[in-house]
C-alpha cells in the first residue's frame, strides 16, 4: 500500500498559518494526484500529530515542514509517530528553498544588504542548517547573505541589521526563511529592516521539495511509491 504523506507544521495561532500549510498541500496533491496528504501540526494548532496519524489508513510517512533540523524535527515528532509510521527529514537546507526565498524577496535583493532571517534553534544542527541556507541564497544572489535570528541562537537578528548599517548599508532587506505567518515573522519585521520579505509560503519549489523528502524517506524502508 502506498503511504500517506503526512505533512506536520509547527503550529501557530495566526490562522493565516494553517491556510498557507493547506494551500501548500493542495499544490503537492497537484504535482502526485494518486497520493494520499493529511496535514498535521506539532503545536497549538489542529489537528494534532497523534490524532492526524491516527485518523490514516495504512503505512505514514510524517513530513516535517521545518526549514532547518531542531527539537520538532528530530526528537518531537519522530517520538510521537506510530511505530509503523516513517519520518522524513526537514524540509531544508535545500536549493530549491532559496529559489522560493529569491521570488519571495523581490525588489528586496537589490537592497544594499540581504539578511536571512530565521527563527533560530537551541540546536546547534538547527544553526548549522541555517547557515548553509544564508550560502545557498548568496549564490543565488551573487552578494554576501548574512543570517540573524529571531528567538533562540546567535546572532541576533536586529544586531545584524544593525551592524550593517554601521558598515554603510542604507537599505537593508530580510528574506524571511519561515513557511508560513505567524509570531516569529511579526519579530523578523521588529528587526529595523526597511523591508522584510513574505514567508516563503505555497510555493510550488516547496511542494516539490516536500515529495523529495516523502520519496526519500518511502524509498529508504522500500515503501511504494504513488505514481
Amino acid at each position: 500500500m502506498t503511504p500517506t504523506l503526512l505533512a506536520v507544521a509547527h503550529g501557530t495561532r495566526n490562522p493565516a498559518g494553517p491556510e498557507v500549510v493547506r494551500a501548500l498541500l493542495d499544490r503537492v496533491r497537484a504535482l502526485r494526484p494518486g497520493l494520499e496528504v493529511a496535514e498535521a501540526y506539532a503545536e497549538i494548532a489542529a489537528p494534532g500529530l497523534e490524532e492526524a496519524a491516527a485518523a490514516c489508513s495504512g503505512p505514514v510517512v510524517a513530513v516535517p515542514l521545518m526549514l532547518a533540523r531542531g527539537y520538532h524535527a528530530l526528537v518531537d515528532i519522530p517520538g510521537r509517530l506510530p511505530g509503523d509510521a516513517v519520518p522524513a527529514r526537514p524540509l531544508g537546507p535545500h536549493s530549491l528553498l532559496g529559489a522560493a526565498l529569491v521570488e519571495r524577496l523581490g525588489i528586496g535583493r537589490h537592497c544594499d544588504a540581504v539578511v536571512l532571517g530565521a527563527a533560530g534553534s537551541s540546536d546547534q544542527a538547527g544553526i548549522d542548517d541555517v547557515r548553509i541556507a544564508a550560502r545557498l541564497l548568496s549564490r543565488r544572489l551573487r552578494r554576501p547573505v548574512p543570517y540573524g535570528f529571531v528567538a533562540a541562537g546567535r546572532p541576533d537578528l536586529a544586531q545584524v541589521v544593525a551592524e550593517l548599517r554601521r558598515r554603510g548599508a542604507r537599505r537593508v532587506a530580510v528574506a524571511s526563511y519561515l513557511l508560513a505567518p505567524g509570531f516569529f515573522h511579526e519579530r523578523l519585521l521588529d528587526s529595523g529592516a526597511d523591508l522584510v520579505s513574505p514567508p516563503i509560503g505555497a510555493h510550488d519549489a516547496v511542494a516539490r521539495l516536500v515529495l523529495r523528502r516523502y520519496d526519500e524517506a518511502a524509498a529508504r524502508i522500500g515503501m511504494p511509491l504513488a505514481g
